[in-house]
C-alpha cells in the first residue's frame, strides 16, 4: 500500500469511495435516511476543492493504482475526513493514513468528530471522548463524538 498526497484528479474517485463507504460500512450504525442525509448532494467541484484549502493536508492510500482510502487534517490538528473502501477495511489503510497525518502535523493535539462507526478506531489510537455531538443534516440528526488526543 502506498500513501501519497491527494491530487485534483482524485476527486471523482474519492467522492465515489466516500458515498459507497457511508452506504455500506456505516449502515449498521445509522438508518437509511441518516445515510442519505450524510451523503447529501455534493458537487464534484466543491468536493474536490474542499481538500485543497489553505492549511489542510489531504492524503490517499493506493493499492495496485486504485485509491482504497483517503483522509485529511488541518494544520491545527483537526482530523476532518477518513474513509476506507468497504473491501479494504481492517487492512491497515486507515492506520497508515492517520499515522502519516498525525506525524506531519505540528499541532500539540488532534481532534475529530468521529462517527459511531469510527469511534472505536480513534479510541484505539488514544483519542479520548470529550462529548457526544448531534448534527442536523438534510432533516436528519446524526450522532457523532468529539474526541481529542494529546501529542504523545
Amino acid at each position: 500500500m502506498k500513501i501519497r498526497q491527494m491530487k485534483g484528479e482524485d476527486g471523482a474517485e474519492t467522492l465515489r469511495l466516500f458515498q459507497d463507504t457511508v452506504r455500506t460500512v456505516c449502515a449498521g450504525d445509522y438508518s437509511p435516511a441518516q445515510l442519505r442525509a450524510w451523503i447529501g448532494e455534493r458537487s464534484l467541484r466543491d468536493w474536490t476543492g474542499s481538500f485543497f484549502t489553505e492549511g489542510r493536508r489531504a492524503l490517499v492510500a493506493e493499492e495496485d493504482g486504485k485509491i482504497v482510502g483517503f483522509a485529511d487534517m488541518t494544520e491545527d490538528g483537526y482530523f476532518d475526513r477518513l474513509y476506507v473502501h468497504k473491501n479494504f477495511q481492517r487492512r491497515g489503510a486507515a492506520t497508515a493514513l492517520a499515522d502519516e497525518l498525525e506525524r506531519g502535523c505540528a499541532a500539540p493535539a488532534f481532534t475529530v468528530y468521529a462517527s459511531i462507526t469510527a469511534r472505536a478506531f480513534f479510541e484505539k489510537r488514544g483519542y479520548a471522548l470529550l462529548r457526544e455531538n448531534a448534527v442536523l443534516r438534510g432533516g436528519e440528526t446524526l450522532l457523532n463524538f468529539y474526541m481529542r488526543k494529546e501529542r504523545g
